[in-house]
């Protein structure tokens, strides 16, 4: 059944990892990857991290979706925090 699909490009969805879909909220990701690492206790520096273990960079990733999901959930419901 999902063989036969080809993505066109007119989605916007994508298989681009990491890719921002909103430029404008890429410094406000940063800010919160940098936020959650200190909270975690995992020293993160400016720049490439690709020495890091991928368990605390997975840590710190699944946070920021918990957190950002949490954020919707909030906007969906009206409520502020």
């Amino acid at each position: 059944m999902y063989q036969n699909q080809q993505n066109t490009g007119n989605n916007n969805s994508s298989n681009n990892s990491g890719s921002v879909v909103v430029p404008e909220a890429k410094q406000a990701l940063n800010n919160m990857k940098f936020e959650i690492a200190n909270e975690l206790g995992i020293n993160l520096k400016q720049g490439y991290n690709g020495d890091m273990p991928s368990r605390q960079a997975g840590y710190i990733g699944g946070y920021m979706v918990k957190r950002l999901i949490e954020q919707a959930e909030r906007a969906m419901s009206g409520s502020q925090k």
